[in-house]
């Protein structure tokens, strides 16, 4: 029977860096992966440049049962110290907004060095191989593969959550949790778009392709950033954002005056043309379309001009908290990430061992862990790929 010290469940952005790590402790590493490419959910992220991490990253950035919990592993290995790999394999960057980093090249340049990092001390990568069961029998594992079983005294299951079922996401890791006794926190999509009822819907398709600032809300979340309308709803990134905090039943409070400007503005509309009318106005601020929809939307059919301070108020107030209601999410087809997971008050957070399972470790979007949108969630990957790395 083949035998390896440690066998890791996945082949992503967490459980290469693990193996990375282990291989170079002088380890016998076996990765294993269902599907026929390694490393595609970092292939495609980020436009195909890979947002592999934000330099502003804290415990502030995740979505967690125990917002402690994260600390540990990313106190550990910071973004700097991603880019200090980055970088010793010559792979060029560039900050954009809000501190994420992205390559200048292909995304494809961190899948490479990744393999390398794992390879070259020794560590083996077995593509194509579905994981059957994993059994334990005292202080050893059994994993059985359709080509035999592979024993190991440390699996590590990377396997990721639910999202993009295309290349291959599944439940699997939820399951193996739940056989060996550990609470899985029930997963939804998250980073994903919001989906509409009819009625919304009508609206929002006539403004399809119009991308605007808000300040957005729902629920703990709070942003501001981008809106897209969509055929099929809202996205860009600020509804993605929120979508890691909305739960059914909530509304989304959208500012579409991020920026304030009202007072001035309909003191200067005014003095100019006061016999304007809602809509017009409107257009100072927002695209025409949006200008249109809103102003309908506020049902006020005078101008300006007669406009009451009372319906100044009830005006700005409308611009400033304006209330939607979806009905749900585009689903894993289109979510970045998986919010929900292992729980994490059953890991050791500096190791990510189970602590009722000898030997058995969780990491990457597998855990009961979220990042906001922008490489945090690839930073928690190499963050807590390390922190087990170090230890199996």
């Amino acid at each position: 029977m083949e035998k390896r010290d440690v066998v890791i469940i996945g082949g992503g952005a967490a459980g290469l860096m693990c193996g990375a790590v282990a291989a170079r402790r002088g380890r016998s590493v076996l990765v294993l992966d269902h599907a026929r490419k390694i490393g595609e959910k970092i292939r495609i992220s980020g436009g195909g440049r890979c947002n592999f991490t934000n330099l502003e990253t804290g415990a502030r950035h995740f979505l967690c049962g125990n917002p402690h919990f994260v600390k540990s592993a990313l106190g550990r290995y910071t973004p700097e110290d991603f880019i200090a790999l980055v970088e010793a394999h010559g792979i060029a960057w560039h900050e954009k907004a809000k501190g994420q980093l992205f390559c200048d090249g292909s995304a494809a340049q961190i899948v490479d060095m990744l393999v390398s990092e794992l390879q070259q001390p020794g560590g083996e990568i077995r593509k194509e191989t579905t994981v059957l069961a994993v059994e334990k029998a005292g202080d050893i594992f059994e994993i059985a593969t359709p080509a035999g079983k592979i024993m190991a005294g440390s699996v590590v299951v990377a396997s990721g959550g639910k999202s993009i079922p295309k290349i291959g996401a599944s439940g699997f890791g939820y399951e193996l949790a739940t056989q060996f006794g550990l609470r899985v926190v029930a997963p939804v999509p998250a980073l994903v778009p919001l989906t509409f009822g009819a009625e919304d819907l009508a609206g929002f398709r006539e403004m399809a392709g119009l991308s605007v600032p808000v300040r957005i809300s729902s629920g703990a979340g709070a942003f501001v950033d981008d809106m897209l309308f969509t055929h099929r709803g809202l996205s860009g990134p600020a509804i993605l954002q929120i979508s890691s905090f909305w739960q059914v039943g909530q509304e989304v409070r959208l500012d579409f005056l991020p920026k304030g400007g009202f007072d001035e503005a309909i003191i200067a509309a005014r003095a100019e043309a006061g016999g304007q009318a809602v809509q017009t106005f409107l257009m100072r601020f927002f695209p025409k379309k949006l200008a249109r929809y809103l102003a309908a939307k506020f049902g006020f059919s005078g101008t300006i001009a007669d406009l009451s301070k009372s319906d100044l108020v009830d005006l700005q107030k409308f611009l400033s908290a304006f209330e939607v209601f979806p009905t749900g999410t585009e689903g894993y087809r289109t979510a970045e990430v998986t919010r929900g997971g292992v729980d994490t008050d059953g890991l050791d957070a500096k190791t990510m061992q189970a602590r009722a399972v000898s030997g058995l470790y969780f990491i990457g979007e597998v855990v009961d862990v979220t990042g906001w949108l922008g490489g945090y969630n690839f930073q928690w990957a190499w963050a807590s790929g390390q922190a087990a790395g170090r230890v199996v």
